[in-house]
């Protein structure tokens, strides 16, 4: 589960919605763009047991410079004064051979609050290694605008995390089996083993337990690539519910789309 760690005080200037900042000098988590990220509020710094899940960081955009070359609007964006003051707090984190020819990563991300706050580090991990992803993927026009929405619960039925996802013109069937791949996606970088999956398309859960062929060729390249993402899982399965159950997902859909039109 890879996480991006903040100080109290830092965690505390996340703002819910786009253009967040941050930086990171000697990154090994590989953060790539489109990257799920669970955000650590250390409230206690030198007490790991009191770090909480403040949300979770949708990766925008990833600039890498040398601390030396950062303008002075990313310095106002990271909350320093001067390029001193950053090489100084640098210095703090990473040691004292951080230099201004240093490479710095500059992220900037999407802040989605927890839904359930106050929940510590450990307990996330505990709780995020099994999940619940309810999914589902809708076209208007079939083919024509299309998004996939998803909802990632424990199995306390608690939200961790609800996203929709804009896919462009195509049909139904495909926006219903992307709505799965990125969910499934979501649920990976969460940290999670197991996965139980539900959706109302009975033609995607029959295809992908193997009691349907998939005939259309093409959903075949969308099917084969949501078959090697459940092989890097532990466990995954496809459970069809009516769409009534489904209403948390569905809605992701309807106001990605909707909001097509402001």
């Amino acid at each position: 589960m890879k996480q991006l760690k903040f100080n109290h005080v830092s965690a505390g200037r996340l703002r819910p919605g786009p253009d967040n900042i941050t930086w990171r000098i000697r990154d090994d988590k590989s953060l790539r763009v489109g990257d799920h990220v669970v955000c650590v509020d250390k409230v206690q710094a030198n007490k790991p047991d009191t770090w909480q899940v403040a949300g979770i960081a949708a990766i925008d955009q990833i600039s890498e410079k040398r601390l030396s070359d950062l303008s002075d609007q990313e310095l106002e964006g990271l909350l320093m004064h001067s390029r001193a003051e950053l090489l100084a707090a640098s210095r703090q984190f990473y040691g004292e051979d951080v230099m201004d020819q240093t490479p710095v990563k500059i992220i900037r991300f999407t802040f989605h609050p927890h839904e359930d706050p106050g929940v510590t580090a450990s307990e996330a991990k505990r709780r995020y290694e099994q999940l619940q992803l309810y999914a589902d993927g809708g076209s208007r026009g079939n083919p024509g605008p299309s998004a996939a929405g998803y909802v990632l619960l424990d199995m306390d039925d608690r939200v961790i995390h609800k996203s929709g996802l804009y896919l462009g013109i195509t049909t139904n069937n495909q926006a219903e089996y992307q709505a799965v791949k990125v969910g499934l996606t979501a649920a990976q970088q969460h940290g999670a083993h197991t996965v139980h999956v539900y959706l109302d398309s009975l033609l995607v859960v029959n295809q992908m337990n193997g009691i349907y062929k998939v005939k259309n060729r093409d959903l075949w390249p969308i099917h084969e690539a949501l078959k090697q993402l459940v092989g890097q899982f532990k466990e995954v399965t496809f459970t069809h519910v009516p769409r009534e159950l489904n209403r948390l997902a569905d809605a992701a859909v309807n106001e990605t789309l909707d909001a097509l039109k402001n």
